[in-house]
């Protein structure tokens, strides 16, 4: 039987609610426009594109979160199928249910590896190589956490894994694949009051030799360090108010600012090194629920997984460019 039906019910219970606070424009700092959809999903087959890995062609990988598959997209819209992530019998994953694909990550030649939740002893990172052959599971997480997003630190060669319910950031070694909690507290815990949903750290990128993670109960976007033993650093609040955070991605010629996909907003956000933030796109350019955003030079991409309107699971593309100082 399928899960699709559930969507609604089972995707409001990873998102989380909060207050969304903007701010007027500065100079110099990015801005987005000429937004447009390039590929249209189909939401019955389970296509809810979930989070994004860029290919040095400028194309898009793609996990979908509930059809358990990763595709290729072009930015003019060309879709290939890269893999299935294997059926899982009675799958028990906290707060979903069904087995789901959620964060990924690139190396440089080429290999994918992307987080798989279960409830199941299959919980955990795969390799998806380049050759073709089938994915193979590197590393097991537990079987009642939630690995949500995923980035590869490969000069250190460790992959590093949000748990969104267990509250942890996962550092695993690419050569043995053996977990450790490597970041913990209640800055990436779920909520417990009456409108959490459950779900704590989520989103994850590796940037300029720090951990950055969404927390989806909390709107919070946080920093983490790693230090020079590749231990984490005390973990830094950047932003609050975040409505329904999910992942982001940083505008490469802006240190540190920040697009971040609002799920249940309907928005993508540019946040500020400062913590203030204002909208940059909205449902009326094309967006259905964004779940992530990933940036390359002068593009912004944006997955939407339809979660809640059923309607139009997409890619967006549109450019990132400086706003002249006035």
């Amino acid at each position: 039987m399928s899960r699709l039906p559930r969507l609604a019910g089972v995707t409001a219970a990873v998102l989380a609610l909060g207050l969304l606070t903007t701010a007027p424009a500065a100079g110099g700092e990015p801005t987005v426009s000429d937004p447009r959809v390039v590929a249209h999903f189909d939401f019955a087959k389970g296509q809810t594109p979930e989070n994004i890995a860029l290919e040095p062609d400028g194309s898009a990988d793609l996990t979908f979160f509930f059809a358990r598959k990763v595709v290729n997209v072009t930015r003019e819209g060309i879709k290939r199928s890269i893999a299935t992530l294997p059926a899982v019998a009675n799958p028990d994953t906290p707060v979903i249910g069904a087995a789901v694909v959620t964060g990924i990550a690139r190396a440089y030649d080429g290999t994918l590896y992307v987080n798989y939740a279960t409830g199941t002893r299959k919980t955990g990172i795969w390799r998806i190589a380049r050759d073709g052959s089938a994915p193979r599971q590197i590393a097991k997480l537990p079987s009642d956490g939630f690995p949500n997003g995923l980035a590869l630190d490969e000069r250190r060669g460790v992959l590093y894994s949000a748990d969104s319910v267990r509250g942890t950031v996962w550092r695993v070694p690419i050569k043995d694949g053996k977990p450790e909690a490597w970041a913990t507290g209640p800055e990436l815990e779920p909520g417990t009051g009456p409108d959490a949903a459950g779900v704590g750290v989520n989103g994850l990128r590796f940037h300029h030799n720090a951990v950055w993670v969404s927390n989806s109960d909390a709107g919070t976007l946080l920093r983490i360090p790693v230090r020079e033993n590749g231990s984490a650093g005390a973990i830094r609040t950047k932003a609050t108010g975040l409505t329904g955070i999910d992942d982001f991605g940083f505008a490469e010629r802006h240190r540190d600012t920040v697009l971040a996909a609002l799920v249940t907003a309907n928005q993508v956000v540019r946040v500020r090194p400062n913590g203030t933030h204002a909208v940059v796109l909205t449902g009326d350019d094309g967006l259905s629920n964004p779940t992530a955003v990933a940036v390359r030079g002068r593009t912004a991409y944006v997955t939407s997984a339809a979660y809640f309107t059923q309607e139009d699971p997409n890619l967006l593309l549109a450019r990132v460019h400086q706003r002249a100082r006035g």
